[in-house]
């Protein structure tokens, strides 16, 4: 089913991580920020519903939609009260479940549409527009993507592909080089600031409240 679901998915678009047990999950989970997780309770080693609470309890916000053969009704109302945003049994229509993934995403994005803040830095996600300490913060398209798709990452690293992928509405081609040098112009503006944006080797980058600074994102 994990195959015949990274078929499906690649199909309409999407990129897809297909992992076969929570601990690996768990671990991908913490470092990337995926637009949906979709997560079978029957996991071996630790169930779906364990990895769930864990994802929760350390704070990552990515929407879960729950595939399952149980269908009583003990199992979706734990389901979705320690966490979970949807939930679908087996079997079940690919249309359905396509349906399903898309409400998710979007229901995600427009929560994810009003202002972000973190440190002295404010982003209005609807105009387009960044605030350091009230002041405008001039970014070219390019460079507002990638610092959104941070602050919303935020405390995970996000994937230097998924940044590479923000930006696939500004130009059709975007490679690993191109990344990196609208990151370093983006350390650059974001001096002074409070915020790093750090890189973790081999997966990709991070934004960070210095020491003196730190708060969470709201």
């Amino acid at each position: 089913m994990r195959l015949l679901l990274v078929e499906a998915l690649g199909r309409e678009g999407f990129r897809v991580d297909a992992l076969g047990a929570a601990k690996p999950a768990l671990a991908a989970l913490g470092h990337t920020a995926y637009d949906l997780a979709i997560i079978d309770i029957g996991l071996p080693g630790m169930s779906g519903l364990d990895l769930i609470r864990q994802l929760r309890q350390r704070g990552v916000l990515t929407p879960v939609l729950i595939l399952t053969a149980r269908d009583a009704l003990d199992d979706r109302v734990v389901g979705l009260d320690i966490g979970g945003d949807d939930y679908l049994t087996k079997p079940f229509l690919l249309q359905e479940l396509m349906a399903r993934i898309r409400a998710l995403i979007r229901r995600s994005r427009a929560a994810a549409s009003l202002t972000l803040s973190v440190g002295a830095l404010e982003l209005d996600a609807q105009r387009h527009e960044a605030r350091m300490s009230g002041e405008r913060l001039e970014l070219t398209g390019r460079e507002w993507s990638i610092l959104e798709q941070l602050v919303l990452g935020m405390p995970r690293v996000v994937a230097k592909a998924k940044l590479a992928d923000s930006l696939s509405q500004w130009d059709k081609e975007i490679t690993p080089n191109a990344v990196e040098v609208y990151v370093s112009r983006l350390r650059g503006k974001l001096q002074g600031s409070g915020l790093s944006i750090r890189t973790v080797r081999g997966i990709g980058y991070r934004i960070e409240l210095e020491a003196a600074d730190a708060a969470p994102a709201s």
